[in-house]
């Protein structure tokens, strides 16, 4: 298990996810994470899924799309840092992935059932990893990360959008 990283394994912008982990096995916690966001994501009626509380934001379903979109991101980085590669990786600008998603287009129980079966398999690369991959770092967006940073990214984006969908898409649904 990796422990939470180090301020300085990580920009500053992503300790806002970062704190957001609660104490404990972050892949553990990456588990039930998952499951929690299925929870939610089972209370919204089809007819809900498009829905946008605001102009120019994403609609339910496009929420879930850039969730699997990070993950998948996220976690190609890690597996980059952990094998050593030098390389500086691209960044990722999520508006206009998300405009090309087909997301929006999608079943919202297809878009988490392809979150839930990415996350089963980043919990597998991420429980191969040994100590010092853990610890290996490398850049992307312009921004270093250690490996063990990634995890605890992950889980505190999908708290984060968790809870965005409650209080600003369902609320009073």
């Amino acid at each position: 298990m990796p422990q939470r990283p180090a301020p300085d394994e990580y920009d500053d912008y992503y300790g806002l996810y970062i704190r957001q982990v609660p104490e404990g096995d972050v892949l553990e916690i990456l588990a039930v994470e998952v499951e929690r966001t299925g929870e939610v994501i089972r209370r919204v009626s089809p007819e809900r899924e498009a829905f946008r509380y605001q102009d120019g934001k994403w609609s339910i379903r496009e929420v879930l799309g850039h969730m699997v979109d990070v993950e998948r991101v996220f976690a190609h980085r890690a597996l980059w840092f952990a094998r050593g590669v030098a390389e500086p990786l691209p960044g990722m600008d999520q508006d206009p992935w998300a405009d090309i998603s087909n997301a929006g287009e999608r079943p919202l129980t297809d878009l988490y059932a392809e979150l839930a079966l990415t996350r089963m398999s980043n919990l597998a690369m991420f429980r191969s990893f040994d100590a010092e991959s853990w610890l290996r770092r490398g850049t992307a967006s312009g921004c270093e990360f250690s490996v063990r940073s990634i995890p605890f990214i992950l889980a505190g984006h999908e708290i984060h959008h968790r809870r965005v969908l409650k209080e600003r898409y369902l609320a009073g649904a």
